[in-house]
């Protein structure tokens, strides 16, 4: 189950969706999201999923790694589809004790289901082609104007940087961890619920002091890079608009207005 978390990771490459600007795709993805909780048939969906296919062909990121990447949401899917199916109002199909099973709650259940795993989906494949860094600087050139606010928008972008850096590292630390136990005769399988949650205790502690250990560490490496905050600091690579963002807008507002314009006229 571990081994299926995929966010934080990244897959270097030089295709048109490695190559955009880190404020063009959060912005993308945004509109994304919108366009996703505006559709409402068919061909709505059918046109986000047409569209991530392709993002996914421009990007040459492995489709297996999106579709590993659902499987830790798989429950909450289910869990959300099967609220939908019996407790959505509309004409009955089949009906017994308090369940009832209604044509619009299982188109509802399937819209809800597809949504969110589109969502989730478009959202890693933004992770998968922008680097920690490159999204760091990103969401802070995006957050720039809330410095008038005195919020500390560097700091908030090093931080969600940080955590986005170190999920794969603890995910992989977690799973020696857990190889470890095993090997000493642990059982995290077995058992009824409470019983693999006092399993999950030694487990968490070896874990944490990691965590802590990794977390001073990074905290002495910076104080001796005389790391003083977000004031008076450089890019190493500047971040410029081109030619190619511009079309992604472009591309990203026509497929929006589209999925509107389908609702609107209730296809």
């Amino acid at each position: 189950m571990l081994k299926d978390i995929t966010l934080g990771q990244y897959f270097p490459g030089t295709t048109p969706a490695h190559r955009l600007d880190p404020r063009t795709k959060l912005i993308l993805v945004v509109l994304y999201i919108i366009a996703l909780f505006a559709a409402e048939s068919f061909v709505s969906y059918g046109l986000m999923a047409l569209t991530l296919c392709l993002c996914v062909a421009v990007s040459k990121v492995p489709p297996k790694s999106l579709i590993k990447g659902l499987k830790p949401v798989l429950f909450i899917l289910i869990f959300t589809a099967l609220l939908n199916v019996f407790y959505t109002p509309g004409r009955i199909l089949w009906q017994w004790w308090i369940f009832r099973v209604t044509i619009e709650g299982i188109f509802t259940a399937f819209f809800m289901a597809l949504r969110i795993s589109l969502l989730i989906m478009g959202t890693f494949l933004m992770t998968y082609t922008t680097s920690p860094i490159m999204l760091t600087d990103g969401m802070e050139s995006l957050m720039n104007p809330l410095k008038k606010l005195h919020v500390p928008v560097h700091e908030l972008a090093m931080m969600m940087s940080i955590a986005l850096r170190f999920i794969p590292t603890l995910i992989e630390e977690t799973d020696k961890i857990m190889s470890a136990q095993k090997a000493r005769g642990a059982d995290f399988e077995t058992g009824s619920l409470l019983q693999r949650a006092k399993a999950m205790v030694p487990l968490l502690v070896p874990l944490f002091i990691s965590a802590f250990r990794r977390a001073d560490e990074l905290a002495v490496a910076m104080e001796c890079r005389c790391y003083h905050g977000g004031e008076g600091r450089t890019k190493l690579k500047v971040l410029r608009y081109r030619g190619i963002d511009y079309t992604a807008f472009s591309l990203g507002a026509l497929i929006l207005a589209g999925v509107i314009v389908l609702a609107r006229f209730g296809l």
